[in-house]
């Protein structure tokens, strides 16, 4: 196991950028064909789209259903979830979180302030299912609101939303992000441990916890 302590300036270092590859080599590395290492607007309306095809029926329906008060309760978990708690639990430990700035640039959470330190050692078990039961709230928030208040079309709408946005992450998002200890990431072993070579903070943490790259 390396026992090498990760110093504040390897973490500064790095954090010019999200590897230890120079950006004007991007081009030559195969990596950047199989992975979303560096920030495109693309792929953040990607990701985007299919959410707000489920979330903005979800909202007309509650309030169409004379409940639209909970949207206070609803708005509020969803501020703490994204500025305080996916943001330790999970952005925290993205490669994009070492960038320079206060803001992230990532293909999810833009704009989002970077709340934490950065933590380049991969999700603990206990954070992984956090951020699952964190996504269940806010996708299963609107369901009851929606049935109670009869507003049937909307929740159709919302569901094949969800459905969607699901299957966008994992035939896409999740096959090229580069959060790689996230539970819904799908990058094969063999191109994370490629990733890391090239990547020295994250592979120092990730070896610390008992990760091991292949030869």
């Amino acid at each position: 196991m390396n026992s090498e302590k990760i110093s504040a300036n390897d973490i500064q270092g790095d954090a010019m950028s999200i590897c230890n590859q120079p950006l004007s080599e991007c081009n030559d590395c195969g990596l950047s064909e199989v992975l979303m290492c560096k920030y495109e607007v693309k792929d953040a309306i990607i990701f985007l789209i299919p959410f707000l095809i489920a979330f903005i029926p979800a909202i007309i329906g509650i309030i169409s259903s004379g409940y639209g008060l909970w949207l206070i309760a609803y708005f509020g978990f969803m501020i703490f979830f994204f500025i305080v708690w996916e943001n330790r639990i999970l952005c925290s430990h993205c490669p994009y979180y070492a960038e320079e700035g206060k803001t992230l640039r990532c293909h999810a959470n833009y704009g989002l302030p970077k709340t934490w330190n950065y933590h380049p050692e991969p999700l603990s078990r206990s954070e992984q299912i956090q951020f699952l039961i964190g996504v269940l709230i806010i996708v299963g928030f609107p369901m009851p609101f929606l049935i109670i208040g009869e507003q049937y079309l909307m929740l159709t709408i919302s569901v094949v939303g969800v459905i969607l946005w699901l299957c966008v992450l994992q035939l896409r998002t999740c096959k090229k992000c580069i959060n790689f200890s996230c539970p819904l990431n799908r990058i094969p072993k063999k191109i994370v441990d490629e990733y890391l070579k090239h990547n020295k903070v994250m592979r120092s943490a990730w070896e610390k916890t008992g990760y091991r790259i292949a030869d």
